[in-house]
């Protein structure tokens, strides 16, 4: 079992989640792990962790969102885990800077915002998703992963956001 396993289960085993549905997520995820010691890795086919963040600036009262060039769909910044990756969270920023092109991204609070599982091409994602607040005067810069990458106000990013980064974007905006 490597590092960011083991850090992935303490994670999720002391996370307080913030409602029943989290809840049973949390469960879910666990159970997962511990039956796919592989289950960090992109080439477990049956699903794998991710992670990701919502970029957030709240001075401005915005969200930087990508256009994900295979998915089609705006989203939180994120992805795979990688083999040097040691940390949930520390996955979440690496991700977040690649596709925003923002250094000194740093998360609104240690522990994940909310989980989200869904079906991607590749596998199930079993996504852990933080919030990460972009320094002032920060200027972002598109990724190859991304056709366009864009700020929204909060209530604009929710009209072209899928439900959950509208869930994720609620659960961050209570947290300011």
């Amino acid at each position: 079992m490597s590092a960011l396993h083991e850090d992935a289960v303490g994670v999720l085993k002391g996370w307080s989640t913030p409602d029943p549905r989290q809840d049973a997520l949390r469960t879910d995820y666990l159970a997962y792990l511990d039956a796919h010691p592989d289950g960090m890795w992109k080439p477990c086919a049956s699903g794998h962790i991710t992670a990701g963040a919502l970029v957030i600036d709240p001075p401005r009262e915005r969200v930087l969102l990508t256009l994900h060039a295979k998915l089609r769909m705006w989203l939180q910044m994120g992805g795979h885990c990688e083999p040097e990756d040691t940390t949930v969270a520390g996955v979440a920023l690496r991700e977040s800077v690649e596709e925003s092109g923002i250094a000194g991204l740093r998360l609104l609070v240690p522990e994940p915002v909310q989980l989200d599982r869904h079906l991607t091409p590749c596998a199930w994602h079993l996504d852990v998703q933080y919030a990460a607040v972009a320094p002032e005067g920060a200027v972002e810069a598109i990724s190859d992963e991304s056709l366009d990458l864009r700020w929204f106000g909060y209530d604009e990013a929710a009209e072209v956001a899928d439900g959950s980064v509208r869930s994720l974007l609620a659960r961050t905006r209570a947290l300011l």
